[in-house]
């Protein structure tokens, strides 16, 4: 057998229709008997088969088959196509498919020799010259078996020089298998490395009338092409190890640094988790470091000076207080509070809402490009945190938003949903408009639309307080200052919300007297909490009473048509008891007279 060394081998079959049935069967014999003298394998010599006519069929590549008798099986199974002549497409076909790597090709840099052998029995119907060329210049050997009324220059044109070497002409069918022996020989040659002294440190690999060395694994070729020297595998930096990589033979293995241990994965570290331990004693929270632990309290503790227990230092920060509206903390303990003129409630955490009265509020929130979505979304969380104030109803508190940026748009207005659950479900839906900062444009738009009756607002003559929100985080881009009077001159109680950038300057100008309870600022868009509670502090004692009023005997319009009432009754009552007093004064004027006239009888 041929142990020179691995090889590529395709064979390119010709089953053009000049190739009768019986002389097919002869070249099926060629190949099988080729193959059976060569040491196949993956790691030995491969072989792949195609035929050709006018078209090209793969029968099966270097890595399909590795075994004598697959092959075998695959040869015997060959339909000839029976059709043209086409070998410069044959040629080309093996260039660009056969003997590439993704068809089990040997890479290039391995040195395993590509070899075509072609045997065909007639003339080409398309040129072979140049593609044969570029088959050549790519690396392959071309041998180039003609039988009976084959071409000899088109021979010539397609086979590796030298020609002689590579060059076969047989006369008939009959005689090709007796050809076989004298190719192999050819295809095999002497065994190089056994012949010469190859210098190899590893090992020699012999090719037909060459050979070249390989190195052991783990090992790198040297420039000199003989000797070896160890492979950094840690060198390339695609290791992939989080701490450290050893280089071990070719190979490398991941180490970890000290606290950690290395993961199931071999390549990633995890820290040691000393806490898992169970004797940290620590009385809150045990965190891990490398190395050690240490203690850690949990919010609204200090840790002791024992580094192990914790001590309330705010109860309001340390716990789930649930308070809805402020936490008071006081030595181990804590307590809810609520706004003035609100009352605790009996699970003693919330607070009565402001509904005593009724309101038409208008919220006209910035959505500008420096709010920036995520706080948008806080903003939106604001909004109905203010809502929760509120008892919301058609004939109670009526609830409208407004957006805008460089321009004005009306979410909903003041008539559109009648329930807080409606309201902030819409305020949720809001989408962020972006671009500039028109607070004026807002204003004005608040004043001429969003308190208009046809939006919802009632009429002046019901004495609903009208009140409008501004929420903004800049500097408006265009003046405020006419609308902002219109506003509060139309009867609207302002007020007016800053966040971050806002000016103090237009905010106060916004917000109605006294301008101290109508303006609020926050520093970040993450603590605007204390706003809210602000809104409600001074909303809550400016209650409307509405068109279904029913007055409190305190109230002072109610006081003053009682001090007017009774004036009248007593008034009343005067008059009579004067007409009385007058018909007392004629009767006892008439009786005085009757005893005058009895006195004078007698």
């Amino acid at each position: 057998k041929c142990r020179t060394g691995p090889l590529d081998i395709v064979f390119v079959i010709d089953s053009s229709r000049s190739v009768r049935p019986f002389e097919f069967e002869t070249m099926r014999r060629f190949m099988m008997d080729i193959i059976g003298n060569l040491d196949v394998g993956p790691n030995a010599t491969r072989v792949g088969v195609i035929q050709y006519s006018s078209q090209v069929q793969n029968i099966f590549s270097l890595k399909t088959f590795f075994t004598r008798a697959d092959m075998e099986r695959a040869i015997n199974s060959i339909i000839p196509l029976a059709q043209g002549t086409m070998t410069g497409l044959a040629i080309q076909y093996a260039m660009n498919v056969a003997f590439t790597t993704q068809e089990g090709a040997r890479p290039v840099h391995k040195r395993i020799p590509r070899i075509a052998i072609i045997v065909t029995d007639g003339r080409p119907q398309d040129r072979v010259t140049e593609v044969a060329t570029q088959a050549r210049n790519a690396g392959i050997e071309i041998y180039a078996v003609g039988i009976q009324r084959a071409d000899m220059n088109s021979l010539r044109a397609m086979a590796s020089p030298p020609l002689e070497e590579h060059v076969f002409l047989v006369e008939s069918f009959e005689l090709i298998q007796q050809f076989a022996k004298q190719f192999q020989d050819k295809l095999c040659g002497v065994d190089m490395c056994m012949e010469w002294e190859h210098g190899c440190q590893h090992s020699c690999i012999s090719t037909p009338g060459s050979f070249y060395c390989e190195c052991n694994p783990g090992y790198r070729l040297n420039v000199d092409g003989k000797t070896c020297s160890p492979i950094d595998a840690c060198a390339d930096g695609r290791h992939g190890c989080q701490h450290h990589c050893v280089s071990v033979r070719g190979s490398y293995s991941c180490r970890c640094r000290a606290g950690y241990y290395l993961s199931q994965n071999k390549k990633s570290c995890t820290m040691i988790d000393y806490c898992s331990f169970g004797n940290h004693s620590c009385q809150h929270e045990c965190v891990s470091i490398p190395n050690g632990h240490y203690c850690r309290c949990r919010s609204g503790f200090t840790l002791q000076p024992d580094s192990k227990s914790c001590r309330a230092t705010d109860l309001c920060n340390g716990v789930d207080h649930g308070c809805e509206f402020k936490c008071v903390s006081t030595e181990g303990s804590y307590h809810c509070m609520c706004p003035e003129g609100q009352q605790l409630q009996a699970d003693g955490k919330t607070c009565s809402k402001c509904g005593a009265g009724h309101v038409d509020l208008v919220m006209v929130i910035d959505g500008s490009k420096s709010v920036r979505p995520q706080n948008f979304e806080l903003v939106k969380q604001f909004v109905n945190r203010i809502v929760d104030l509120l008892e919301v109803s058609p004939h109670g508190t009526r609830v409208g938003l407004v957006q805008y940026s460089s321009r004005v748009r009306t979410e909903f207005p003041l008539n559109k949903y009648h329930s807080a659950d409606e309201i902030k479900k819409a305020v949720m839906d809001v989408e962020y408009m972006e671009k500039g900062t028109m607070t004026g444009l807002a204003l004005k738009h608040m004043v001429e639309h969003s308190f208009s009756e046809l939006e919802g607002a009632r009429p002046l003559s019901h004495n609903i307080p009208r009140i409008g929100l501004v929420f903004t985080d800049g500097r408006s881009q265009d003046d405020i200052s006419e609308w902002a009077r219109r506003a509060k001159e139309s009867g609207i109680v302002m007020f007016a919300v800053g966040v971050g950038k806002a000016v103090e300057e237009e905010l106060r100008e916004i917000a109605s007297e006294p301008v101290e309870q109508h303006f609020s600022y926050s520093a970040d868009f993450t603590t605007m909490t204390h706003l809210v509670e602000n809104f409600s502090l001074n909303i809550c004692p400016e209650e409307g009473k509405g068109e279904m009023e029913i007055r409190s005997p305190c109230e002072c319009e109610a006081l003053v048509q009682f001090q007017t009432n009774t004036v009248a009754i007593l008034q009343s009552l005067t008059e009579k008891n004067i007409l009385w007093a007058h018909s007392l004064a004629q009767m006892t004027a008439r009786l005085e007279d009757l005893e005058k006239q009895i006195a004078n009888k007698k």
